[in-house]
């Protein structure tokens, strides 16, 4: 037990990991705005885009916003929008080589659906209506056909995370990813039914603490930094 502000420890302090030495700190940062329009593009250029014009701007304010942060290291997703935002936060920590994890890749819709269709095209667009309507109430990645399961995705993001947690303890980590892995991760420490329970912001910071066995959410979407005095840059 430790003491903190001339009070020992408290349960809630160890509850939630407030006020305890050796913790992990985990920022789980969601890729800035990729370049894609999704109406009518093909499957091919969807799954792997570069950052727009906006989303390098993001990546910039989440880079400067971490500028004077103590970080230990920085991972990042293989995909070209998150490897682009993980730069622009690495080049502020050069003594830290990024480390590119495969299993950080967002969900695999529609993976199974060749590379020079649209969703539109292969699937119909009654099937693609209805698959639709079926993610806004029962927030599945299960309802999309030709795609990654929701068990086999939610298994490598979670354990995706928790390699990189392993590979840093007692450390402050920057974990540069995509919407789903990040649902996935905080769902399971919060236990929510859902795959996606929130939808992170682009370049937006999450904020997960691990000590004592214990993983514990401290902040969820964070997006300060994007609203300044150039402008606002917050989208989703």
């Amino acid at each position: 037990m430790t003491e903190r502000q001339g009070r020992p420890t408290g349960v809630f302090d160890q509850a939630f990991l407030t006020g305890v030495d050796e913790v992990t700190e985990v920022l789980l940062i969601r890729h800035a705005k990729q370049d894609v329009d999704f109406a009518g593009a093909t499957m091919g250029e969807i799954i792997d885009p570069v950052l727009s014009d906006q989303g390098r701007q993001q990546a910039r304010l989440v880079g400067e916003s971490l500028s004077t942060a103590k970080l230990d290291a920085i991972f990042t997703s293989t995909l070209k929008r998150a490897v682009q935002t993980a730069e622009a936060i690495a080049q502020h920590h050069r003594h830290l080589e990024m480390q590119v994890m495969d299993d950080l890749r967002e969900v695999g819709v529609f993976r199974d659906i060749p590379g020079d269709k649209t969703a539109e095209e292969f699937l119909g667009e009654d099937l693609l209506e209805a698959v639709r309507l079926r993610m806004l109430n029962e927030r599945s990645w299960d309802v999309y056909p030709h795609s990654e399961s929701s068990y086999d995705f939610r298994k490598r993001a979670i354990n995706s995370v928790e390699t990189a947690i392993a590979r840093s303890e007692g450390e402050r980590i920057a974990i540069v990813c995509h919407g789903g892995v990040i649902n996935a991760y905080v769902g399971h420490i919060i236990g929510s039914p859902y795959d996606m329970f929130f939808r992170p912001a682009h370049a937006s910071i999450n904020t997960v603490v691990v000590g004592g066995g214990r993983r514990v959410l401290r902040l969820l979407n964070d997006t300060h930094h994007l609203r300044t005095g150039e402008g606002d840059f917050l989208s989703y």
